[in-house]
């Protein structure tokens, strides 16, 4: 698993923007900025869609304000899944991206299997990535939402 101190896996993240899809190489994404970086069990879902991306929504201009360069959801959806949940939650200051096979999430170790669910998702966590590196990381428990929250990460920053 991630921990701190560790370097950022190589891997592939897509996101729809502008009606484009692109392709993201993480080292490239990763490399001589600050970044936050959280993730949530899926799009649409009603812990992730009533208070984790919301707070990083109403949060992006503190989060920059303290020097974040990007600020990246990321779930185990596909990105047309995630640009519409961007679109639908006023997300334009946060980069939605999907990793739609969960190799990126896998290569973090922090992917967990739900069954009927969905199957293969992450867990709900955030992460400060600085220059490619981790520098802080909130893992949350099961079914809780308390470390991986915007005013939180914004308190470590």
């Amino acid at each position: 698993m991630i921990a701190v101190n560790d370097k950022m896996p190589a891997g592939q993240l897509q996101e729809l923007k502008d009606g484009e899809m692109l392709s993201h190489d993480t080292s490239e994404l990763f490399a001589n900025k600050k970044v936050v970086l959280f993730a949530v069990p899926g799009a649409f879902t009603p812990t992730c869609s009533a208070a984790h991306l919301p707070g990083y929504v109403v949060s992006a201009d503190d989060l920059k304000a303290k020097g974040v360069a990007q600020i990246i959801c990321l779930s185990v959806n596909d990105a047309f899944v995630m640009s519409a949940w961007g679109e639908a939650q006023n997300a334009e200051h946060i980069a939605m991206m999907a990793d739609g096979d969960g190799s990126f999430t896998k290569a973090l170790g922090l992917e967990m299997e739900t069954g009927a669910f969905g199957g293969l998702r992450s867990q709900r966590y955030a992460m400060i990535i600085d220059n490619g590196v981790v520098t802080h990381l909130n893992i949350e428990k099961p079914k809780e939402f308390e470390v991986s929250k915007a005013e939180v990460i914004l308190n470590a920053l």
